[in-house]
């Protein structure tokens, strides 16, 4: 009986999260992700279009970990995920997909270097630490600082509530963190981490950085948003889009950087490294506007 209550709560939640476009998932007792099924295992399905290896995978259970994450009321409520809710031990999201990054601060000492280091912006109580939550996505890596991982894309962060504070754009303070560090388990196939587009490189820009960076995270957003197909022709439409912003400028306006996080946003859901690549030189051709160096992109 204490379990079936249990998974009732866990269901209630994931089904108010899914509601509100937050991608959500089973964790198992020990914040761990349910351990894939054994038509799943070691990728031996294909894996999902946003994994390891992009193929056919169409298992109904929530495998993948994060790749699961779903907004789908009909996959929440499902018998293959009614069954993982009645053993789980929280709910957890997918940052990424919810367009968010999460500062996930281990302990004290990590708490108070982000006092000391980060702007403000809405926090969550953990269980030893905090999470703080910017608007906006980026390359998840963890330990970048002891105690401090980075948790956005292709990653999950357990559902501890709302948390306090407002929530503000993802800063260059935390886009700027060592993220490149590879994240443990992570595979050769894994998008490379790619430099956050500035100011400081963009001398020809007639646009604030907020400005410009607000229509990026929205488009980013976007494009990991089609996790099921359509993400490559997304990245087409945000380039174009940017591109179109960027026309009447005289230069640079660091689109090759611009045009490098859309295709990582791209890889993140499945899209081949070549195909985003020419998504996003496409849109910025058809946008009318040159980019410098298309090697970066």
């Amino acid at each position: 009986m204490a379990h079936d209550i249990t998974a009732g709560k866990h269901l209630r939640q994931a089904l108010e999260l899914a509601a509100l476009g937050v991608p959500v998932l089973p964790l198992r007792r020990g914040k761990g992700p349910v351990g894939n099924c054994a038509d799943c295992a070691e990728n031996a399905c294909g894996g999902r279009p946003n994994m390891k290896t992009p193929g056919p995978c169409l298992c109904p259970r929530p495998c993948h970990a994060w790749a699961a994450a779903t907004t789908s009321a009909e996959i929440v409520t499902s018998a293959a995920w009614v069954a993982a809710w009645r053993t789980a031990g929280c709910v957890a999201y997918h940052p990424g997909g919810a367009g968010v990054t999460v500062v996930d601060l281990d302990n004290a000492d990590a708490v108070a270097w982000a006092r000391e280091t980060l702007p403000a912006t809405r926090t969550v109580t953990t269980t030893r630490g905090q999470h703080w939550i910017y608007l906006g996505t980026m390359q998840s890596a963890n330990g970048v600082r002891l105690g401090v991982d980075i948790k956005s894309l292709m990653s999950y962060a357990r559902w501890l509530g709302r948390g306090e504070g407002q929530m503000i754009r993802l800063p260059e303070t935390v886009t700027s963190l060592p993220r490149y560090v590879v994240p443990a388990g992570a595979v050769a196939s894994s998008p490379v981490p790619r430099a956050a587009w500035s100011q400081a490189a963009a001398t020809g820009c007639r646009h604030t950085e907020r400005y410009v960076r607000t229509g990026l995270d929205k488009g980013v957003s976007m494009v990991t948003g089609h996790r099921e197909q359509g993400a490559a022709s997304q990245a087409f439409g945000v380039a174009r889009f940017l591109g179109s912003l960027h026309k009447e400028c005289p230069g640079p306006c660091g689109l090759a950087t611009l045009g490098g996080e859309i295709v990582a946003a791209a890889m993140t859901v499945g899209v081949p490294e070549q195909y985003a690549t020419r998504a996003v030189e496409r849109g910025f051709a058809e946008a009318g506007v040159q980019v410098s160096s298309t090697q970066t992109i």
